[in-house]
């Protein structure tokens, strides 16, 4: 499980290495996302609060990068942080997020991307609950829920 000093290590001294990687032209970019999508995970945008289509989503599933389809989070452990943006705990494997350090707006934080194709993600901070104490703070229009199918019939 990860904590708070291994994104700080990652951001600082390098991520881990990704399954694939996928390098798109911003032309490319630009064809195969909408505006506001594109404004989000390739210039680094965010939503207004509470305004995401995924922040009061409780289905069961994946979350998956709108831009590359890799698998950043599961709903299990998606929580409710209050900060109107959708917040997980972990992500389904340690080697699916980048982080970077991100001194913009005047502050020191930890910018959170897909380690496949470098979308803006949103933030992580230390401020989740236990027992890893972090939460990823995403926009919704950079994730994409895929809902689990149920086999029980």
């Amino acid at each position: 499980m990860l904590n708070w000093n291994d994104i700080i290590k990652f951001a600082s001294h390098g991520n881990p290495e990704p399954e694939r990687r996928l390098d798109r032209s911003d032309k490319e970019w630009k064809q195969q996302l909408s505006p506001e999508e594109y404004r989000i995970t390739r210039q680094k945008g965010t939503e207004r609060p509470h305004t995401g289509a995924l922040c009061s989503a409780h289905e069961a599933g994946k979350y998956a990068c709108i831009c590359c389809g890799t698998n950043l989070f599961d709903s299990t452990i998606k929580f409710e942080s209050g900060s109107g943006w959708p917040s997980f705990t972990q992500p389904i494997e340690v080697n699916a997020i980048k982080y970077e350090k991100d001194t913009a707006m005047g502050m020191i934080r930890v910018e959170v991307m897909c380690n496949v194709c470098d979308s803006h993600l949103g933030h992580v901070f230390p401020d989740g609950p236990e027992p890893s104490g972090l939460r990823y703070c995403v926009n919704s229009a950079s994730i994409k829920l895929i809902e689990a199918i149920n086999d029980n019939r």
